[in-house]
């Protein structure tokens, strides 16, 4: 056997063994379950309004700023007594207007009277970039983790199956919860590659728990992440779960643009 037909073999084999690889893997596979991070007790939350300079993307009356992910049509999930609640079989809602690098406060709620465990407990996510259709794009975990165990980079202030969060500040399912977000976008060269990684610093209802982190690349649900799709400024996406979980509630989202 000639040298090129050795390069050859060698590549379809390595072909066969990675597709072979990616059927066999499993969502278990890059679920994190120890250490804990510790719990603390939050100081309370207070409602404050936007900053001047901050971009409104809802003020408890409407979804003008949003649209439909599925469709690029209206955003129809449910607004009333100034929130938004996600609306079953809807799909996810992003932003009409895309963002490079930003400053983003949001305040999300899981119902009181929630039931169920682990994922399926009030399962949201806001996607501080969406790169695509579904849930394609990077991912801070939405979830109720007062008194509810799961995987730890699953959990409320995670970067989904990327980063355990530095503490456990949730407040109790019926009580208002904010995310405080400085996001600073990735940076590609002309060829794909990443020439600067995403990162992040996370607040959660005023207490660090992400601090300043690399991300790996977009979110992934089964196999690790990593920077597949070369991209731009992009729209902020919020997750309707589906029937795993039970309806979440936002108010209060602005954004300041930062440096871009």
């Amino acid at each position: 056997m000639n040298k090129a037909k050795l390069v050859l073999t060698a590549l379809l084999a390595g072909g066969f063994y990675m597709a072979e690889a990616q059927q066999t893997a499993k969502p278990e596979d890059t679920e994190i379950y120890t250490p804990v991070p510790p719990k603390v007790t939050p100081g309370k939350l207070e409602y404050k309004g936007a900053p001047s300079d901050a971009i409104v993307l809802f003020d408890g009356k409407n979804l003008d700023a949003w649209k439909s992910v599925d469709t690029d049509g209206p955003a129809l999930w449910t607004v009333g007594d100034g929130i938004i609640t996600v609306k079953k079989g809807t799909g996810n809602i992003e932003t009409k207007q895309k963002f490079n690098n930003y400053q983003l406060h949001i305040e999300w709620r899981v119902p009181a009277n929630i039931t169920g465990t682990g994922q399926a407990r009030g399962n949201s996510g806001v996607f501080l970039a969406s790169i695509g259709k579904g849930d394609a794009g990077y991912e801070l975990q939405v979830l109720d983790n007062y008194d509810n165990k799961t995987y730890t980079n699953g959990m409320a202030g995670s970067i989904y199956k990327q980063f355990v969060p530095l503490a456990n500040p949730s407040l109790k399912p019926g009580e208002w919860q904010a995310y405080d977000v400085i996001w600073t976008a990735p940076v590609f060269n002309e060829d794909g590659t990443v020439k600067s990684p995403a990162r992040v610093t996370v607040l959660f209802n005023g207490v660090l728990v992400e601090n300043n982190v690399s991300l790996l690349g977009p979110t992934q649900y089964i196999g690790k992440p990593s920077y597949s799709v070369k991209h731009g400024a992009s729209p902020i996406k919020l997750q309707a779960h589906g029937d795993k979980s039970e309806p979440v509630s936002y108010r209060n989202i602005w954004v300041r643009e930062v440096g871009n």
